[in-house]
């Protein structure tokens, strides 16, 4: 549709997974790109900046940031450093056109105050990291619906929600059917995972991902952040949240109404699809993605998820359920010992049992709301979990 009138774009986590199907995506419509950010690849962000011309690059690493500055000295680009510097750079960067959207793909907590910085700025916010609303959900909603915002989610399984509720209301809403993929262990018994290695772990079946969110996806985390994300973003309660695996990963998620209708959104596994609608929100656009072969994919398989064996999953389910900082304390653990993980300091099963260890000691945390006690306690269960490690 060629009279859509695109916004300009701020793309946080650009050197990511998300972040360069983003970039591809305002190629492809000839979207401005006002600024970005990365964490420490600075020859990545290097060629970004040369291929983009932003107006403000920043970088998490400041370290990092003072190199690019040396390397990018010859273009009229301002760079900051720092988390700080990516709030900064935020609130200061103007759109280049009437409307900025800002996509927010940035990893794990670390992309909650860039989440707060945009919506208290008054931005669009397109939001591909969910843990800004595992952890502080409680806060992030309200400030949105304080400012006007509609937030639009990026994660293909909200953004297929997202279009499924333009068919009702929520007030409409029976249940909300989550798809998962079920990652490359699925249907495996205990004693199984119990001899997985980090190699077979990071080969996902059917998606493209950063490493961390492809144990996320193995061990079910992942689906339980997105089990916790729904919640807030679709005024839910957890057990109107149903998680279904479909191997295929054709049906993003779906959405059952009252009068027991299923409205379902389908496409290739591709995320540049959802950044796209995003930058397109309501309006529709040519594909930037393949289109779906009917005949060629010939069937559609749907599945329980093991919850006894996929530990996570369930943990996901009671922490939402008992709120607070205890989704806080989830991700927290998570992200020390998915960390472990990928360094082969800690097995699989050894990941998904300290988690629940440390989630057990600080139940506390239910009772926590403001942001506050919530990052004393995000902080809390670091040390505990790193504590864990050490006893190991």
């Amino acid at each position: 549709m060629s009279s859509i009138n695109y916004p300009s774009m701020i793309v946080l986590g650009a050197t990511g997974s998300v972040g360069l199907q983003a970039v591809d995506v305002a190629i492809k419509h000839g979207v401005r790109v006002d600024a970005l950010s990365a964490n420490r690849s600075v020859k990545k962000t290097e060629k970004l900046i040369r291929a983009l011309k932003p107006k403000a690059c920043a970088m998490a690493d400041e370290s990092s940031a003072s190199d690019l500055a040396v390397r990018v000295k010859d273009l009229p680009v301002r760079i900051y450093a720092g988390s700080d510097g990516i709030c900064e750079m935020i609130t200061e960067t103007p759109p280049d056109c009437e409307r900025q959207v800002v996509l927010n793909s940035i990893l794990g907590q670390a992309g909650l105050a860039p989440t707060m910085a945009t919506l208290q700025a008054g931005k669009q916010l397109a939001l591909a990291n969910k843990e800004s609303l595992v952890v502080a959900g409680e806060l992030v909603m309200p400030l949105a619906r304080q400012q006007g915002i509609d937030i639009l989610p990026v994660d293909s399984e909200h953004c297929a929600i997202y279009q499924c509720l333009r068919s009702g209301n929520p007030k409409e809403i029976k249940r909300i059917m989550l798809t998962a993929s079920g990652g490359p262990f699925y249907g495996y018994t205990r004693e199984q995972l119990e001899r997985v290695d980090l190699q077979k772990t990071l080969a996902h079946p059917t998606w493209s991902m950063g490493a961390k969110i492809t144990v996320d996806s193995a061990s079910m985390m992942n689906k339980g952040f997105e089990v916790i994300e729904a919640v807030h973003l679709f005024g839910v309660r957890p057990e109107q949240v149903e998680v279904t695996v479909h191997r295929e990963s054709i049906i993003h998620s779906a959405v059952e109404y009252i009068d027991n209708n299923v409205i379902a959104q389908l496409s290739v596994p591709d995320m540049r699809s959802c950044v796209q609608y995003a930058l397109t929100h309501p309006y529709r656009t040519d594909a930037a993605i393949e289109q779906l072969d009917w005949f060629k994919l010939g069937k559609l398989t749907f599945g329980r998820p093991d919850l006894e064996t996929f530990t996570l999953l369930q943990l996901a389910f009671d922490c939402i359920g008992k709120g607070g900082a205890l989704p806080a304390v989830l991700n927290a653990a998570n992200e020390v010992c998915v960390a472990a993980f990928l360094q082969e300091k800690l097995s699989f099963c050894g990941m998904m049992d300290t988690v629940g260890a440390v989630v057990a000691d600080l139940e506390s945390a239910a009772n926590a709301h403001t942001l506050e006690e919530i990052l004393a306690y995000d902080q809390a269960a670091r040390e505990l979990a790193a504590k864990h490690l050490r006893n190991q």
